[in-house]
C-alpha cells in the first residue's frame, strides 16, 4: 500500500526512492525475539532516525543490516541488490558504512592513520603489489590529502599526528564520522552519535550529520535525545519490543499513543481508584517485609 493511503504514523510504509529495504528479519536469542521487524523502507537523500526504549532492538537491527550479525530469517536489499549474508567489509565498499555507539578508533595509531585504514582498495595492502612503492605512492598521497581534508571539515586537523586514544569522546566520534566518508558512501548509519559527548561539541555533531544530507547522503541514526531527533529528522521510525510500532514525520510520531505507551508502558494514563493505589501500597509493603524477614534469616 502506498504511503499517502496509509495513516501517518503506521508502520512499514512504502517509500517514493527507497535505498535500503528490510523485509521479514528475525533474530532471537534463546526465548527472547530481539528483532522482528515484517517491512523497513529507508528514503533516500534523507535522515531518518530509529528510536525506542532501551532494549527495544535498535543496535541488534543495525547489526544485522551491516553483517555484523546473522539474522534468524529475512532479506534485505540496498540500491536493490541483496546483502544477506554479505560480510561487514563489502557492505562498506558497495557505499553503506555505520558508526558504533562505543567508538571503534585505533588507540595506539594516530589520526591520520586511523584515517587512511579507512579508504578501500589499497594497493599497499597486497602482497606483491607493497614491494613495489611506485605502484601505491600515488594513491598514498591522495587518500592522504582525502584524509586532511575531511580533518579539517571536522575541525579535527590540529589533532592530525596525536594518538587517537587521546581524543575526547566527542572527538572519536567525530573522528569515526570522518573515517566513515573515506569511503565516500551513499547511507551512512549512526549508533547513537550523541552518548557520550559534552555539550560543547553537540551542535558541531548535529551540523555535521545535516551536512551529509545537504551533500545528497542518506543518514539513519539511532538516538535518545529526543531534541535532535526533532531537530534533524525527516523522517522518525519507532521500535518497542524489536517491532516496528509506528514511523512518520518527527512531530506526528511524538504525538502517536502507540509511542508514548512505547516509552511510557501501556495505560502508563489510566486513573487508580483508591482501592487499587491501596492494593498496589499492600503489595509493596509486604515485597518490603519478607526481604526483610529474609535477609534476618540469613544472617
Amino acid at each position: 500500500m502506498a504511503a499517502e493511503t496509509q495513516s501517518v504514523t503506521a508502520p512499514g510504509q512504502t517509500k517514493e526512492n527507497a535505498i535500503l529495504v528490510a523485509d521479514n528479519v528475525v533474530r532471537t536469542f534463546g526465548g527472547l525475539r530481539a528483532v522482528d521487524v515484517e517491512h523497513f523502507e529507508i528514503e533516500r537523500g534523507k535522515i531518518t532516525a530509529l528510536i525506542g526504549p532501551n532494549g527495544a532492538g535498535k543496535t541488534t537491527f543495525f547489526n544485522l543490516l551491516t553483517g555484523f550479525d546473522k539474522p534468524d530469517t529475512g532479506a534485505w536489499t540496498f540500491n536493490g541488490e541483496s546483502l544477506s549474508g554479505v560480510a561487514p567489509y563489502r557492505v562498506a565498499r558497495k557505499g553503506m558504512v555505520r558508526t558504533f555507539q562505543l567508538t571503534k578508533v585505533l588507540s595506539r595509531l594516530t589520526v591520520i592513520e586511523n584515517m587512511r585504514l579507512g579508504a578501500t582498495g589499497q594497493r599497499g595492502e597486497k602482497l606483491l603489489s607493497s614491494v613495489f612503492a611506485p605502484l601505491w605512492r600515488d594513491q598514498e598521497r591522495s587518500n592522504t590529502k582525502r584524509a586532511e581534508d575531511l580533518l579539517e571539515r571536522f575541525k579535527l586537523d590540529a589533532k592530525r599526528d596525536d594518538f587517537a586514544g587521546s581524543l575526547s569522546g566527542g572527538q572519536r566520534k567525530l573522528l569515526e564520522m570522518a573515517r566513515a566518508l573515506m569511503v565516500d558512501p551513499e547511507l551512512i548509519m549512526l549508533d547513537e552519535p550523541m552518548a557520550g559527548v559534552n555539550p560543547a561539541l553537540k551542535q558541531s555533531l548535529l551540523g555535521h550529520v545535516k551536512s551529509l544530507r545537504d551533500e545528497g547522503r542518506t543518514v539513519l541514526f539511532v538516538e535518545h535525545d529526543m531534541d535532535m531527533v526533532r531537530d534533524i529528522s525527516d523522517w522518525v521510525v519507532v521500535m518497542a519490543q524489536g517491532k516496528i510500532v509506528a514511523e512518520g514525520p518527527p512531530d506526528d510520531v511524538m504525538a502517536d499513543p502507540a509511542v508514548v505507551d512505547a516509552y511510557l508502558g501501556a495505560h502508563h494514563d489510566t486513573e487508580l481508584s483508591f482501592e487499587d493505589e491501596a492494593k498496589i501500597v499492600a503489595e509493596a509493603e509486604a515485597e518490603i517485609e519478607a526481604e526483610i524477614a529474609e535477609t534476618e534469616e540469613q544472617s
